[in-house]
């Protein structure tokens, strides 16, 4: 933790970086709704259990009072209608300008908390889901099932060795990160030493999203991390004449300054993690 307040104080200064570390505490329990929200409280309440709704998001809601082992043992969840997901999890599928029909590549799927988001949002596209470890990309295929999703192929390969053949219409690209936005008591800092692998393989992987992504389309970045060299500075390589930002905003929600105007980075809290979102559009 303490190589991680160096970095934080160096991008944000002491004041925010020790609000940082305040917001570094465990959240609330979250879930997305599968199936119709109404349908969900109308069960929630006949379980007596208390809920807050989203004002940002209409298919999330907040359950305070409960652990989430509680919320596993329900038929709700076992039956694939809720699915446990931090708030800031959820945001990066929101922004993404899908069509219909169209074909979405989620590039680092596992274990599919967006995946199958997406699959819920947009139901008449086709999901390439890409990812490159064995046991993960079997943890994916497991949750698609597990939520009755039917329209996401999974595929078992790293998405920096997709065949530049393979284009889409949307893509999502939840990088790999450091993690430094969702510190908790049960997720420490634990990559001081590993960022500047960790950043090589986003620059990759961003490199190949712009890629494989059609002409005046459209695709997410994201990460769970607000350092700024695995985000503002991760886009800053990529603009150009052809690769722009669309601005994207968040209403209800504090948000850490940034290098980039129309970029989120989600300040953490007890409600939401620490999370940057960025929405390109290639020319």
């Amino acid at each position: 933790m303490d190589n991680l307040k160096v970095l934080l104080i160096n991008e944000y200064g002491e004041e925010l970086t020790n609000e940082i570390i305040d917001g570094y505490v465990d959240k609330y329990t979250t879930i997305r709704c599968n199936v119709d929200k109404n349908e969900v409280i109308n069960i929630l309440k006949d379980l007596n259990i208390e809920y807050e709704e989203v004002n940002n998001n209409k298919n999330a809601l907040i359950l305070k009072e409960i652990d989430e082992k509680v919320i596993e043992e329900l038929d709700l969840y076992k039956e694939g209608k809720i699915y446990l997901q931090s708030l800031s999890s959820q945001m990066p599928p929101l922004y993404m300008k899908v069509e219909d029909k169209d074909q979405i590549l989620d590039m680092c799927a596992a274990p599919g908390s967006k995946t199958t988001e997406l699959a819920y949002l947009y139901p008449n596209s086709l999901i390439t889901a890409c990812e490159m470890n064995k046991i993960r990309a079997e943890r994916l295929q497991y949750n698609i099932n597990k939520q009755n999703v039917h329209n996401v192929t999974v595929l078992n390969q790293d998405g920096r060795e997709l065949s530049e053949y393979m284009t889409f219409d949307s893509i999502l690209l939840d990088a790999p990160c450091s993690g430094s936005g969702t510190i908790t008591s049960n997720h420490v800092f634990n990559m001081e030493n590993n960022i500047d692998s960790i950043v090589k393989i986003q620059e990759k992987l961003l490199n190949k999203a712009i890629t494989l992504l059609k002409k005046d389309k459209y695709m997410v970045y994201s990460t769970c991390s607000i350092l700024k060299e695995e985000n503002e500075e991760q886009i800053k390589k990529v603009l150009s004449d052809d690769v722009e930002i669309i601005p994207i905003s968040i209403d209800g929600v504090e948000l850490l300054p940034s290098t980039l105007d129309g970029v989120l980075t989600i300040k953490p809290n007890k409600y939401y993690e620490g999370f940057f979102i960025c929405l390109l559009h290639k020319k």
